[in-house]
Parts: structure tokens; C-alpha cells; sequence
């Protein structure tokens, strides 16, 4: 699978290393161009690219770059994408570490619902509350007891389902969270944000999510 990857750091380069690995065909972008991209392509085997080509030709597309940073992406960098690609959004806010006051989030908006108005394109919510480490360190085989679940978010069935199964390949059993406007279940300060529970753990920690975003995550 043609996959690209647009944002390098924890999260982007760790997928990048486990989806190289897995056989896949990776480009990769950053803000600071493919130039400082050198090690992470010469470690993996991914091409360093451009983000405005990082899409071009992929059947997946992953956006892991601060929230603040979705807006400056190239305009029309999804444009050379595979048909019926599927775009994965792995992007929390954090207004008062990182990002500064979006009002649209703060008035109730889900984040990833702002991405996707922001990129013009529908997303997958998924990885946005994995510890990048456990990408490396913590997948199983199928049918391993209490194999680690993370939830998964979005609109469009078809590509839900794409990025499933691409987590099951690297390791992890899913749990079909909702549409993209129950994707707030899953934002930093909710029971499921960086749980390494099973299927059972992470269906329980969903239902217990509240709509009203903690303290510590408004601005």
C-alpha cells in the first residue's frame, strides 16, 4: 500500500518505522523539508518528500502535525491521492502547552471535525491518544489476549474500515468509536486518552466520556 505520512515527529516517525517494516511504500513530510528528513529515510527505507507530494498517488494519508499547524498545509496537498484514499487524523488540542485558543473547539466543535473543515477532505480519528512508543513496542498477533485496542472514529465507512485493518496489521485490535461528531470521546482528558486496555476497557472508557473538556485542556 502507497501510504504518506505528513508530520515526523513521535507519532509520524514511529509509523513510519513500523509501516515501512510491514512492506508498505511510505513517503514522508515534515514542515523543515525532505533534506532533514535524511536519517529517518535512510533507517526505514521511506522517501522524504515534500508535504504538498507526500499524498501523491497514496491510498492512506496520515496528518500528525500540531493542531495550530493544520491550516498551513499546502493548499491542494490531497489533490494526487489514489481514489477513495482515506485520510487519518491523528491531531489533538492542546491550547494552553501548544496550540492557542481555537474558538471553534472551545465553542463544542470536535477537533477532528475542525481538521477536516480545515484540509476540506473527511478524516479517520485514530493514534491521537497512542503513547508513540507503544506503535514500536506493543503490538501483538491476532487473538492475543488482551491485545491493546485503540479507538477509531470517522464518517466514511469504506476508509473506517482501511484504517482498521491497517491497525490490525500493526499489531492492535480497534473499536469503531463513532461518527467524526462522537469523536470528542476520544480527546485528551477523556477516560480513553492513552489507555492501553483491550476491546472491553477501551468500549467501557468510551461510554464513560464526557462532552465537557477538563481544565486542563481549554484555553
Amino acid at each position: 500500500m502507497k501510504i504518506g505520512i505528513i508530520g515526523a515527529g513521535n507519532i509520524g516517525g514511529n509509523l513510519t518505522r513500523r509501516l515501512t517494516a510491514l512492506g508498505h511504500e511510505v513517503s514522508v513530510a515534515n514542515s523543515r523539508g525532505p533534506q532533514t528528513l535524511t536519517a529517518l529515510a535512510e533507517e526505514t527505507g521511506a522517501k522524504p518528500v515534500t508535504a504538498s507530494e507526500a499524498a501523491k498517488d497514496a491510498q492512506v494519508v496520515v496528518v500528525t502535525v500540531p493542531l495550530k499547524a493544520v491550516p498551513d498545509l499546502p493548499s491542494g496537498f490531497l489533490d494526487g491521492a489514489a481514489e477513495g484514499f482515506a485520510v487519518i487524523d491523528t491531531g489533538n488540542y492542546y491550547p494552553q502547552q501548544r496550540d492557542g485558543r481555537i474558538d471553534a473547539i472551545e465553542d463544542g466543535l470536535p477537533e477532528s471535525r475542525w481538521t477536516e473543515q480545515q484540509i476540506g477532505h473527511p478524516v479517520i480519528k485514530a493514534f491521537n491518544g497512542t503513547y508513540a512508543q507503544d506503535i514500536l513496542d506493543r503490538g501483538r498477533p491476532q487473538g492475543t489476549p488482551d491485545r491493546q485496542a485503540l479507538p477509531v472514529a470517522g464518517d466514511d465507512p469504506a476508509a473506517k474500515q482501511a484504517v482498521r485493518d491497517l491497525i490490525d496489521e500493526l499489531g492492535f485490535d480497534t473499536v469503531d468509536s463513532g461518527g467524526l461528531d462522537e469523536s470528542w470521546r476520544q480527546q485528551p482528558g477523556t477516560p480513553v486518552y492513552g489507555n492501553r486496555g483491550d476491546v472491553d476497557a477501551i468500549v467501557k472508557a468510551l461510554s464513560e466520556a464526557s462532552p465537557e473538556r477538563t481544565a486542563e485542556f481549554r484555553a
